[in-house]
């Protein structure tokens, strides 16, 4: 689905269940030791014709790429105060993260080939993992995801920036195009990267997955078939993050619906659970006929436990935003999506990093509301300030705010991931 991140992530200062810079200080050491664990029984001696070559991933932490550098942010205050927020990886990152991108290919084909575009895949990877490089080695590969053009084809529709069509696999009552069906080779490929890296990548360590939209349709389809039936394999499971997406789980539940074993996370420190959001405005809900927010069966609930406050009620988004207020994913199509306002008026100084973030802007909460399980955004801009008052990503009524699923809560993701990887060590060692 056309869906995409319109921001950059990083650890931030204020956030429920964000971690600060003095989180890192509190993970436990790694070590150097003699002996390198063996992988999985059921993933050793696997290997990909395709995922065993380096050119075959988006992002490695053994390559040179576009997850590396480049994730430098401006904090944005309330009263106009600039001041540069400086990133950097941590090579040493004692958990590693599984990345896969949402629909942002413009191959003219149904399906992408396996090459990819700093401006479309790699953009996405920059906007919605590449932060995570500080907490994670990150791991992304490059997959043959139902293009944009395919999804137009799919749909008969123009363009699904101006008439709204659903994502891949979003609920609708419209027909949308299965995410791995008629022929569809994406989770074929989602599938053998992840025994790939499983089998020559992991070395024991724990694994945060993460992916938006299509992406995270893969990724749901991976928890089913190899992590939720698979007690070694969800010894392995950090947590999941899955954006702009419906996890189905019976009313009221944390645990059941589309995964039996594997539940949601509710406290910063749990382990092998997932966390799943879709974003619309509190003076924009999802209406009748929105593409996000049920289950795409129509059968229990859609589940939703922000990042921001995995237990519910609000809490204050770590937002990390294109230092551009007209950067966005849609407008590399051509399409203008950003505010078009600076982040500052007057401002005191230009702003060079590649991303701002504004704390106390946003604020998320996760509502039950109407039939539909979404993440609540509220912008809270004060025209008396200098900050800027709005955020930008709106499309039609159905999408909400998809295009900033990842981007409104990346700093609480980072946080999240710092909290949930300290766990994993203390527990596993």
């Amino acid at each position: 689905m056309l869906c995409a991140a319109l921001t950059l992530t990083a650890c931030s200062l204020d956030s429920n269940d964000g971690a600060a810079a003095e989180d890192r200080d509190r993970l436990p050491s790694t070590t150097t030791t003699t002996t390198t664990p063996e992988p999985l029984p059921r993933y050793a001696g696997f290997t990909s014709e395709v995922y065993s070559e380096p050119a075959s991933w988006l992002c490695r932490p053994d390559t040179d790429d576009i997850c590396d550098t480049g994730l430098d942010a401006t904090v944005v205050e309330a009263d106009g105060t600039l001041t540069e927020q400086p990133w950097v990886a941590d090579p040493e990152a004692p958990v590693d993260c599984f990345y896969v991108y949402p629909t942002i290919s413009r191959d003219p084909t149904q399906f992408s080939d396996r090459i990819a575009s700093d401006s479309e895949e790699g953009f996405a990877a920059l906007n919605q993992v590449a932060r995570l490089g500080e907490r994670c080695r990150v791991f992304a590969p490059i997959y043959r995801q139902r293009t944009l053009s395919g999804l137009v084809a799919a749909l008969g529709s123009s363009s699904p920036a101006t008439t709204g069509a659903p994502a891949d696999g979003a609920p609708t009552t419209t027909a949308v195009p299965a995410e791995d069906g008629d022929g569809a080779p994406g989770f074929a490929d989602v599938l053998d990267a992840w025994k790939q890296y499983m089998s020559t990548d992991n070395h024991g360590r724990g694994v945060v997955l993460i992916g938006h939209s299509q992406g995270a349709a893969m990724l749901n389809q991976l928890i089913q078939t190899e992590i939720d039936p698979n007690t070694d394999v969800r010894d392995r499971l950090v947590a999941a993050y899955l954006a702009g997406w419906a996890v189905a789980v019976p009313e009221g539940a944390d645990v059941g619906g589309d995964f039996d074993q594997v539940p949601l996370c509710r406290t910063p420190d749990q382990l092998g659970c997932v966390v799943t959001w879709a974003s619309f405005r509190s003076t924009a809900p999802p209406p009748p006929t929105s593409f996000f927010g049920r289950p795409r069966s129509r059968v229990g609930a859609s589940a939703c436990n922000t990042p921001a406050a995995l237990d519910g009620g609000p809490g204050d988004a770590v937002s990390y935003f294109p230092s551009s207020p007209r950067a966005s994913i849609l407008s590399s199509l051509g399409s203008d999506t950003g505010s078009g306002t600076a982040w500052v008026d007057p401002a005191p100084e230009p702003i060079t990093t590649p991303f701002v973030t504004t704390p106390g802007l946003v604020s998320v909460e996760c509502v039950q509301r109407d039939g539909f399980g979404y993440q609540e955004v509220t912008v809270r801009g004060d025209p008396a300030d200098p900050r800027v008052d709005d955020i930008g990503g709106d499309l039609t009524p159905e999408w909400g705010l998809h295009l900033q699923d990842v981007n409104l809560v990346m700093g609480n993701i980072v946080g999240l991931v710092a909290s949930q990887s300290s766990a994993y060590l203390s527990q596993h060692g």
